[in-house]
């Protein structure tokens, strides 16, 4: 596994790790039952945060009948936002907000000495949201609206090139107060950019004959400063009472994207990452936690069916590489930042199942092993569920084709890694 792969791992591990530390620390600052007393979330908030994701370009032309879906790219990225909120009633809200971000999402290609890569630089997105309040303390919403993306492209043969790009996105998080003024909110946001025609308009050559299609996936941990959160807001109602010991079930909804490092060394040491995949999976899992006061600690195991592909569509014949099914056993650890809301961190083992669907020589599958790591908020709707919302970055380990084909050993290698949301609801037996 390369040094690249492991810093990527472990900066993502100690993004997780700061914002549970940071809500762990106002939670002993504060007494915990002062976010669930007449907090009030009407008003204006500031923000900043931490992400990490990736996109997909689409590659196609007006004039050939070929697009490829797609080129990938992953990283991390800063967000700061500005945004108000109103409640309009005990438990319904809605607001706006204007996000400013900054990051270094990007594909790399490097062969024959040559270096590129095509990276997103900053943007900025303006939307509204819609939350429900499933706790006094706890939102969730659903948000939606406008975004824009700056995108360059750099060489080492001198040459280069800047566009933008506009399009939409929409969105689910989960917010909850950790003190009388702050709030921390995990967030995924999928991002689709219209269709740029005139990339190459620049050296001459027709609109169309290149077309590019990007999409993103993302997911953030933010903290949130609210102003005058604590001059009381509506009489708090009564929220769930739930203990975190226990056996547990659950399912989800995700969705997210793969980029495929694929290497061919007799290639002038071609090393190309990457190809990329999108798309949404189900999932159904099962496990245990142990409450021991501030802290919970627990195990669980998942499966999940995928529709998470890249796919070839080369005159008129459809080829595809999919993600299709895998499992995960991880542990996690959580604190709770209030008494029916836990921030958490997990990693542990995935095993993944891929299929290349070509015509026949081609067609072929194989599995892989790797590691997740990731965190999210859980909260308590009833004495019994919770609702979340869940990152991970999965890296499997790298694919000797040869094993696949009929090929020299090391011709063709292929490193996958997974950025992957999921909305989960579990039911805990008492």
């Amino acid at each position: 596994m390369s040094m690249r792969i492991n810093a990527k791992s472990i900066l993502l591990g100690a993004v997780s790790v700061v914002a549970l530390m940071s809500a762990a620390h106002a939670a002993d600052v504060v007494a915990p039952e002062q976010p669930a007393s007449g907090f009030n979330w009407s008003g204006i908030y500031i923000g900043v945060g931490l992400g990490a994701g990736a996109n997909v370009h689409k590659l196609s032309s007006d004039f050939i009948p070929i697009s490829l879906n797609g080129i990938g790219g992953e990283g991390v990225y800063g967000e700061a936002t500005v945004g108000y909120d109103y409640l309009v009633s005990p438990r319904f809200l809605v607001g706006g907000l204007l996000d400013a971000h900054i990051g270094n999402i990007e594909t790399k290609l490097d062969v024959a000495g040559l270096s590129a890569s095509v990276k997103e630089t900053y943007g900025f997105d303006a939307g509204l949201r819609v939350g429900y309040l499933f706790t006094p303390s706890t939102l969730g919403y659903v948000l939606g609206g406008y975004a824009w993306q700056k995108y360059k492209l750099d060489s080492n043969a001198g040459f280069g090139m800047d566009w933008d790009q506009s399009g939409y996105f929409v969105g689910a998080g989960l917010e909850t107060a950790i003190n009388s003024n702050w709030t921390i909110k995990t967030e995924y946001r999928y991002t689709r950019f219209g269709t740029k025609d005139d990339l190459l308009s620049q050296f001459n050559v027709p609109n169309g004959a290149l077309n590019l299609d990007t999409s993103r996936h993302t997911f953030q941990i933010a903290a949130n400063y609210r102003f005058g959160a604590q001059e009381g807001g509506p009489a708090a109602f009564e929220g769930p009472t739930y203990n975190w010991t226990g056996f547990y079930v659950g399912g989800g909804l995700g969705a997210g994207a793969a980029v495929h490092k694929v290497e061919v060394p007799p290639l002038g040491g071609l090393s190309f990452n990457g190809l990329g995949s999108e798309g949404g999976f189900g999932e159904l899992n099962a496990g245990y936690d142990q409450d021991f006061g501030s802290w919970v600690a627990g195990v669980k195991v998942d499966a999940r069916y995928s529709g998470i592909d890249s796919k070839l569509d080369l005159f008129g014949t459809d080829v595809k590489l999919k993600g299709d099914y895998g499992f995960d056993v991880l542990a996690r650890v959580g604190m709770k930042v209030n008494e029916t809301t836990l921030a958490y961190v997990l990693g542990g083992y995935s095993w993944q199942h891929f299929k290349f669907d070509a015509p026949a020589p081609l067609d072929a599958s194989w599995s892989s092993s790797g590691f997740s790591v990731g965190g999210g908020l859980e909260t308590a709707v009833t004495n019994n569920v919770t609702v979340g919302v869940e990152y991970r970055y999965s890296q499997f380990s790298k694919k000797d084709f040869s094993d696949v084909y009929p090929i020299p050993s090391g011709l063709v290698t292929d490193t996958p890694s997974f950025h992957t949301v999921r909305l989960e609801a579990k039911y805990k037996f008492n």
